[in-house]
């Protein structure tokens, strides 16, 4: 299994990793299946959605275990 990192987009880091969807949806990040999610990386949804990138990327190596 590939590492997760802020600079993948959410498509990449959900192939990667399934199990980090919930913590997505947890934090409003509804963007699962939105298209911009083919694109938009980690970080940049991130500070769309009003949070710390570095935040997010704590729960998802959280869920993850990395």
């Amino acid at each position: 299994m590939a590492a997760i990192t802020k600079d993948m987009t959410i498509a990449q880091a959900i192939a990667a990793d399934q199990n980090i969807i919930p913590v997505l949806m947890d934090m409003g990040m509804h963007c699962i299946g939105c298209p911009a999610s083919q694109g938009e990386t980690i970080e940049e949804a991130a500070m769309v959605h009003g949070m710390d990138p570095d935040d997010l990327m704590d729960r998802i190596k959280e869920v993850v275990g990395q």
